[in-house]
């Protein structure tokens, strides 16, 4: 078995929680995810299924949430799982407040993380340290945001904004709800959040962990379908799995699926008109 499943992640697991349910089930250890989603959060969870984990770093770029953000509170976590340590009630806020800041989200932009995640500080994950009491000084990271779009606006006296964004890796959704409540004035924290997709694996296709079996696992190279492929020659393939680099004409620079016939071998790197390899199969 090798491949990916799409998960439908529900809430309160861990993204750690479903990769052991998944070892449990298919009985095999090798299982890797594709970016880790909050206990709180549902949606698109990506899965590798043994040698498919070295493959993880070429899936499409690219994630989608649905966030529901809720004005007046401000919470440890940025999140409602936290300890609230400020209550603002802001029946007045409107949507057109709200809309005139929007934009300064979109682009590529700093974003300071919350305290509670899983980033590593000398070896230790800042929720291990925030829940210790330790708060660490975080620079702002470069993230980048496609765009953002409102889906529904819900006034009261803590009012609730849905929203639809399209982003890069790293970018924490828990980040904007706390900023944009920050600049307004009233304070704000994710009160719900759906990742509808992922790395090129969309909601409308995934699975509930329940539903995960052999047959499920999707083939490794449809996963990859956003890279072009080459074929290679019987003799050219055997070389390029042994491990040498193949040379090519007409090769652009980019990574490749690579092919011999209708077999998948792996992921090859183009370069100075050589392919060289990046991530063999075994057969």
């Amino acid at each position: 078995m090798l491949g990916f499943l799409n998960i439908n992640k529900p809430q309160g697991l861990t993204s750690h929680d479903c990769v052991a349910r998944v070892r449990k089930i298919l009985g095999i250890k090798r299982i890797g995810h594709s970016g880790t989603l909050d206990p709180m959060a549902v949606g698109v969870l990506p899965i590798a299924v043994n040698q498919a984990t070295r493959l993880l770093p070429y899936l499409q770029g690219g994630k989608a949430y649905k966030a529901v953000i809720k004005f007046g509170l401000v919470t440890t976590t940025d999140d409602r799982e936290g300890e609230t340590i400020a209550d603002q009630p802001c029946p007045h806020l409107t949507l057109e407040q709200i809309k005139e800041h929007l934009p300064q989200f979109i682009g590529t932009i700093e974003q300071v993380p919350p305290q509670f995640s899983a980033i590593k500080v000398e070896g230790k994950k800042l929720y291990d340290l925030a829940r210790s009491g330790i708060a660490i000084a975080l620079p702002p990271r470069p993230v980048t945001i496609a765009s953002i779009e409102v889906l529904q606006w819900q006034p009261s006296t803590y009012p609730e904004l849905t929203l639809v964004i399209d982003c890069g890796t790293g970018t924490y959704i828990r980040s904007i709800a706390r900023d944009l409540g920050h600049i307004l004035g009233c304070g704000g924290m994710l009160a719900a959040l759906e990742r509808t997709s992922s790395n090129g694996f969309a909601i409308e296709q995934s699975i509930p962990l329940e539903a995960v079996s052999p047959e499920r696992i999707m083939p490794a190279d449809r996963a990859l379908a956003h890279l072009s492929s080459i074929d290679l020659e019987p003799e050219q393939a055997r070389r390029w799995q042994q491990g040498q680099k193949i040379r090519l004409e007409h090769l652009s620079d980019q990574n490749l699926r690579v092919y011999q016939g209708e077999k998948f071998l792996g992921v090859g790197k183009a370069e100075d008109h050589f392919l060289q390899p990046q991530v063999v199969l075994p057969d």
